[in-house]
This record gives structure tokens, C-alpha cells and sequence, in this order.
């Protein structure tokens, strides 16, 4: 079963050309959908014992981010996702609706909504720990029909659904229908641990040829095995149209076919939490980059989208 529902925002004025191609039109977002139960605390855990924390339930999963930030600056968008028949599973498509963002949602009829537990230390750092769920079923039938639709001109797809075994299929189905399309193509390479498990590789042979992957320099350097993340950029731009490395603080490197620059990072006057701000750096340079602006601007869209992600509470605006 499939949930869409009516109505996106309009498209963005002022669309231009994205890699030498007209791209006015839809972005198709494919991945995860999840519920984040964020843990705040002061301090580390007090293993065997208690640690005051201040626990926050919402909207997740780096897919659905990504397709909210998106919306957020009136890019028509559609999320391919599966979740679970259950309640968590209806409120993320809920505010999905809510945040402008057309769900194209599969109801798993067994398996319950993705969750992510989301550690985060009194330095707004975050860890995660993942339960796919559902999400790991995504089907490759739902997401060739929904990039293969007409009107969509863009494929951005979350790396998790390629380093996960179970939605593995679904993910290369999206990248062969956007190429048989002739869309543009960016994948975020997602975290560093999975991509070294799954082998870097295997996960650059699956992704030769998009126009843009987006990394931040831990994954960039598991991809490469280079620490430097200009060099980083550079080496994997040799597999892909551009690479994008993101370096909090250090700013972000764009490297490819259509030129080269740096960034430096946009200051954050507090960082509350910086969970999903990777996610809001993708959709801001996305929604640039697609409407004709170089290399320079597109990354400067994307640090600012990081920065004000980075000052709230959560993964989305």
C-alpha cells in the first residue's frame, strides 16, 4: 500500500540548469523514515547506574530530513519510504503531509516504523543507534515507479538504503531508473562505520556516475583512506560526477567536472543539537545547485542550511 497525498509547494522561481541540463521540476528522496527518540544529557552515560537526560520524540530518518528541508524552501518533493502499520508509522507520514512533502509511503504489514535512538552529549555531538525495521524492506517496485514518474527530474537517494542489505535492490533500482531517465543523481554516502563494513569499494562501484555524493570527511576518508578532505574530494570526484566533503567547522569542498571550491563554515551563534544538520546541508545545496547556482553558491546554501539545523532541537526545521 502507498499513501500520497495532494498539494506540494510550487516549484522554486528562477530554475536554471543543473549539470548542463534544464532541471525544472520534482526532487524524488528515497530512503528512511523514522521516528528519532533523542537523549540529551550532560555528560556521558554512568554505565550500571542513572544519567539525567531530557528525552524528545520526532520525526526521522535522513531521507525524510533531507525532503522536509527541501519542502521547507518550496522544492516540490516526493519521499519513497516504508513504514510500519502502526502508529508512529501514521504520524510520520502525518508530518510529512504537514511539512509539504508528497508521501509515497509503503505500509509494511509485519514489521514496525524505523526508530533511531540519538545519544547527544553536552556539546551538541550525536550518537546513533539505528533499528531499520521496516525501512529495510523498501521495494524496489515502489521506487522505480515513483522516480519513473513524470515530472520528476531529480533522484536524491540516502546511502542507507544501499549499505543495509535488506533495501539494498531498492536503492540500485532507483539510481538504474534515474539513469534509463536521464535525471541528475545525488546520493549522501550516510556514516562512516557502514560504509567501512560494507566496503568502500563495492559502495563506489554502485554509485559511478551521479552527478553529486555528498560525505562529510569521516565518510569521505572511509570511501578513500585519505585524512585531508580537499584530497578526499578530489580522489572521489575522480568516481563520481563532483564530490561534496563537508568539515563542520573547517567549511566544505566541492570538486568535480564543474569546477572546484571552498567553503568556509556558516558560524552558529549556539549548537543545540547537531542531528540531521548533514541532512538540511544536502537539501539547501540541493535546492542551489538546481536552480542553476555554481559550485561556490550551492555550497554556501548548504552551510547555511547546516547552521541553522545545528541551532534546533531535532533533525528538522
Amino acid at each position: 500500500m502507498t499513501t500520497e497525498a495532494n498539494g506540494p509547494h510550487p516549484a522554486p522561481s528562477g530554475v536554471g540548469t543543473a549539470a548542463g541540463r534544464s532541471r525544472a521540476g520534482r526532487v524524488a528522496v528515497v530512503g528512511d523514515l523514522a521516528t528519532d527518540i533523542v537523549i540529551r544529557t550532560d555528560g556521558p552515560p554512568a554505565v550500571g547506574s542513572d544519567r539525567p537526560a531530557k528525552i524528545r520524540y520526532s520525526g526521522g530518518g535522513a531521507a525524510a530530513n533531507t525532503a522536509v528541508w527541501l519542502a521547507r524552501v518550496g522544492v516540490p518533493v516526493t519521499l519513497v519510504a516504508r513504514v510500519g502499520d502502526d502508529a508512529p508509522g501514521r504520524e510520520r507520514i502525518a508530518e510529512l503531509v504537514a511539512a509539504g512533502v508528497e508521501p509515497a509511503v509503503a505500509v509494511d504489514p509485519e514489521l514496525p516504523t524505523a526508530s533511531i535512538a540519538v545519544l547527544v552529549d553536552g556539546d551538541g555531538e550525536r550518537t546513533m543507534f539505528p533499528d531499520r525495521a521496516a525501512a529495510d524492506r523498501l521495494d524496489a517496485a515502489d521506487v522505480a515507479a515513483v522516480v519513473g514518474r513524470d515530472g520528476v527530474r531529480h533522484l536524491h537517494l540516502s546511502g542507507y538504503a544501499l549499505l543495509d542489505a535488506g533495501s539494498r535492490k531498492a536503492g540500485l533500482a532507483a539510481l538504474d531508473a534515474a539513469k534509463q531517465r536521464d535525471l541528475t543523481i545525488s546520493v549522501d554516502a550516510a556514516s562512516a562505520a557502514p560504509l567501512e563494513a560494507v566496503g568502500p569499494a563495492r559502495f563506489l562501484r554502485w554509485v559511478a556516475g551521479v552527478d553529486l555524493l555528498l560525505a562529510n570527511a569521516a565518510e569521505a576518508a572511509a570511501l578513500t583512506g585519505l585524512s585531508d578532505p580537499s584530497v578526499s574530494a578530489a580522489k572521489l570526484a575522480t568516481s563520481v560526477g563532483t564530490a561534496v566533503v563537508k568539515d563542520g567547522a573547517g567549511g566544505a569542498w566541492w570538486r568535480g567536472t564543474s569546477g572546484a571550491a571552498w567553503v568556509a563554515a556558516e558560524p552558529a551563534r549556539r549548537v543545540v543539537d547537531t542531528t540531521g544538520a548533514g541532512d538540511a546541508f544536502a537539501a539547501g545545496l540541493l535546492a542551489a545547485w538546481l536552480t542553476g547556482a555554481g559550485p561556490a553558491g550551492a555550497l554556501a546554501a548548504g552551510a547555511r542550511a547546516g547552521t541553522l539545523a545545528v541551532g534546533l532541537p531535532g533533525a528538522r526545521p
